[in-house]
Order: C-alpha cells, then structure tokens, then sequence
C-alpha cells in the first residue's frame, strides 16, 4: 500500500509538471527567447537568506513572488521541496501589498490551484481588495498557505508562527527582520527580499551587503534595469534623463544610497572575489600585517602569477589578543599553506612602521616581539596614503577591462573593509575598519607600476642608430 502511494505521488508530480510546461503564467516565466539571468540566478541560489538589491522596474518583485508560488505549490526547480508548506509576504502596508506583491503573486496562481482566499478587507476577486490568506493545492497532495503581513501592524502581530519562508518586498524595520527570522528556525525555513536600497546605510548595509557577521547562508544580487530584458532600452534613455547620478545608482542599479562617496567603487564583489585554489608555491610573495593588540591585528597572505596578478589567499583577523597569540596563528596559517620560509625556518612579513616603536610601558617594540617568535617583519614600508589608495585602484581596474587583484572568499573581512570604506571630511578616507586596507596597500606598494610595453624599433629606427653607434666610435658611415 505504501509503495502505491509513492508511485501515485510520482504519477501526480509527473502530470502537474506537464501540465506546467504547457500553460499558465507561472510555465511561462523565463521561458523562450528571452530570459532573465539574474531571476534565474536568485532561485538557484541554494543560501537560506538571499536578497535583490534592484531599481525600479529591474524585475526583482517579479522574482520574489514566483519564488513564493514554486515554494506553497512544491514545484521549485532548484529546491528540495516540502508539502503542505506555510509561509508569509510581508510588505510595508497594506496599500503596498494589495498594488504590489499581492497582485504579483495571484499573476503566478492558477485559479484551479486555489481552495480558498480569507480578506482581511473587500470582496474576493477585487482588485481593492486586501488578502490575509491564500490557500492552495500542494502537488503532494496537501494544502500550503501563503499569509499576508505589514510592516506597519508592528513586531507583535509576526509572533507565534513557525514558517517555512518569508518574502520581504522591500526593507522591512529591524523588529519585524529579527522577528520573522525566528518565525523560520524550528522548520529550517526560508527568507528572501527584495528591495530598492533608498534609505542609505541601515541594518540591511551591514547585515547582508557587507555580512559583518560572516553569515554563511547570506547571499545578494544587485539587479539594474539593464538586466531585464523585457524592459525596452529606449524607456531606459527617457528614464536615465530624469534622475540625477545619486538617484540612478538606487533606482536603476539598485545601488545603496549612502550620500557617502565610496573609496573604491572599482570594487565588484563578483567579479574580484573568487573561490579558493591551490596556488603554485612559486606564487608566493609576502605576508602583510597591520598591527593592533585591542584593535584587530589583520594579516594576508599574498601571492603574484607570472602576468602580475596579485591573488590574497589567506586571512587572520582578530581583536584583543596579545603578540603570542598572533605569532602563533600566523605560524599555523603559514604551515597549512605551506608557505615558504628562510634557511631558518623563520617567516617574512610587511608591517606597519608604527610597529618599530615602543613605550614607556614595554621595553620591546612589536617588530621585535614579532621578530623573537619567528617572524622577520620588515617596517619599511610606503603609508602614502593616497598613492596607495591610487595602487588599489589600478590593480581592481587592472588592463584592458580585466583586473589584477583577485580575493579568496574566505578573507571576509578584507572583502567587507572594502564594500564599507568612505569618504570622510577634507578628502580623507573615514578612519573606520580600515586595518587589512592599511596593509593591502604596504603590499601592493611593494609592487613595481606596470610599464607600457616597449614598442619593436622599426627598420629605419634601427639603422638610424647603427649610424648613431658608428659616428660615435669614429668610424665611417
């Protein structure tokens, strides 16, 4: 009997996911010519806390609510599915919700896949009408529910729930965020958002662009107008006219406006970090530290290819620990990566030149406690600070549109410095978490500026300084 309900389910999924392919807005979704990229990319994604940061009109709702129907109808492509699944749409008001995800979401729903709709106010089937539930047939034979919430009902009203995913259509409040993510912990479950970054550096900044607290499940897209090609490039000509440059980067990029120039807008987090390798031992160039004992002492390992691609492989960050304790954990990350070491056995390393001083209150400089415990450090190093900032920059652009500084995913922290490095007063960078920033540039300083190749000299060239080398010498021409 078992085994004839499984092959029923089966036989069940089989002719739902027929009957897909062959009508019905949600079978038509990135199907044919034309296809979104980025939608594809969000509903790949296997993080548990994915976000697209996208302008108006980049497509990202549209991703948001079909994410929400493959979920309650247990027919995601990308996704282990689960029956009778239980999730909400939270949206800021009610207004907001009824123009704009819940009319999303109906646009994907079959009408035969409906049992029921409860409102929380009008007539069903109304287009001035509010939905608090809609309930719908599951594949597996089940009935999942997809709840409507708002922001402005205040944090009390998303306790108690236990959920197996929550659709934020655009930046909900702190309270409500924190809420809803305890609603999803005993299933496992699910958040994803959508949203135009309009209110500059909140809580959403630091917990998912920079992921200051290096949450593995956290993922993000930004989504410009661009990347949607259903959107007709000459609406795009008229709608760039419009906006200032500070207004496109959110409305069309889908950027954070901060009012706050970025150091390095060169930086393209997809494009400049990348997975992990086994790097030739003969990559191998240097260490660089930036020296803190209750501030962050930061470290990375650098390595340069033959075309002169910098490559950081390796990181060790940490606040409040004492030079022991650093020596130590960079000896270990050394080992692991087998980097080289002199006849010795002892490390090389780039430091701040601060690093040489000492105080009243030690009778040892750092460089010397570092240099006791195995660790040359060399504290010769160029702080121009605007001269390093000028290196970074040439190695993010790189030559001919490819770059030549590359970040192994797992120096989070150097990753996050440079998302969340500013402009401060006087032209002068914030002094903030900038300490694997400060030794990047004692590295890349190091590092010779490319010079322009060096042109064949032509025929006449070269016989115009053969004469040049003959009359030299006396000789005849």
């Amino acid at each position: 009997m078992r085994e004839r309900e499984i092959v029923a389910r089966l036989l069940g999924v089989e002719r739902e996911q027929a009957r897909r392919a062959e009508t019905g807005a949600l079978a038509r979704y990135n199907r044919g010519r034309k296809v979104h990229k980025k939608q594809i990319a969000f509903h790949k994604c296997k993080k548990r806390n994915r976000w697209v940061f996208g302008g108006n009109r980049s497509g990202k709702t549209e991703c948001g609510a079909v994410e929400c129907v493959y979920l309650a109808r247990g027919v995601h492509p990308y996704r282990k599915n689960r029956p009778d699944a239980f999730g909400w749409v939270v949206s800021l008001s009610q207004q907001v919700q009824r123009d704009v995800a819940q009319r999303a979401v109906l646009r994907y729903l079959d009408p035969a896949w409906i049992v029921d709709v409860t409102m929380l106010s009008g007539r069903k089937g109304s287009p001035a009408g509010v939905i608090d539930q809609i309930r719908l047939r599951n594949v597996f034979g089940g009935v999942s529910v997809i709840g409507f919430k708002t922001c402005d009902q205040g944090r009390e009203k998303f306790q108690g729930a236990s959920l197996d995913f929550v659709w934020f259509d655009e930046e909900p409040p702190k309270d409500v965020y924190d809420e809803c993510r305890m609603r999803l912990l005993d299933r496992a479950g699910e958040l994803f958002g959508t949203m135009t970054p309009l209110k500059g550096r909140t809580f959403l900044y630091d917990e998912i662009y920079l992921n200051a607290r290096g949450d593995p499940e956290v993922w993000y897209e930004f989504m410009a107008w661009e990347d949607n090609p259903f959107l007709p490039r000459r609406e795009i000509a008229l709608l760039e006219k419009t906006l200032d440059a500070r207004t496109l980067e959110s409305r069309r990029r889908g950027r954070f406006c901060t009012g706050e120039g970025l150091v390095y807008p060169e930086f393209d987090e997809r494009v400049h970090v990348i997975p992990p390798f086994a790097v030739p031992p003969e990559w191998q160039d240097a260490i660089s530290i930036d020296p803190g004992l209750n501030n962050p002492l930061s470290a990375h390992w650098y390595c340069a290819d033959w075309d002169g691609n910098v490559y950081v492989v390796a990181e060790h960050y940490e606040a409040g620990r004492d030079v022991e304790y650093h020596a130590r954990r960079i000896r270990e990350i050394s080992r692991a990566l087998g980097w080289h070491t002199d006849g010795q056995g002892r490390l090389r390393a780039l430091i701040d030149s601060a690093a040489n001083q000492r105080t009243l209150a030690a009778s040892k400089s750092v460089s010397e406690l570092f240099c006791e415990r195995g660790i040359l450090v060399n504290a010769r190093v160029n702080k121009d600070l605007f001269a390093g900032i000028a290196r970074v920059k040439q190695y993010l652009i790189g030559e001919g549109g490819k770059p030549q500084l590359y970040i192994f995913e797992g120096c989070v922290n150097l990753i996050r410095e440079i998302k969340g490095y500013f402009w401060g007063e006087g032209d002068v960078p914030k002094k903030r978490d900038d300490h694997a920033l400060d030794e990047l540039r004692y590295y890349l300083m190091t590092k010779p500026r490319a010079q322009p190749p060096v042109a064949e000299p032509t025929a006449v060239q070269k016989d115009k300084a053969r004469l040049l080398r003959r009359a030299r010498r006396g000789a005849p021409l």
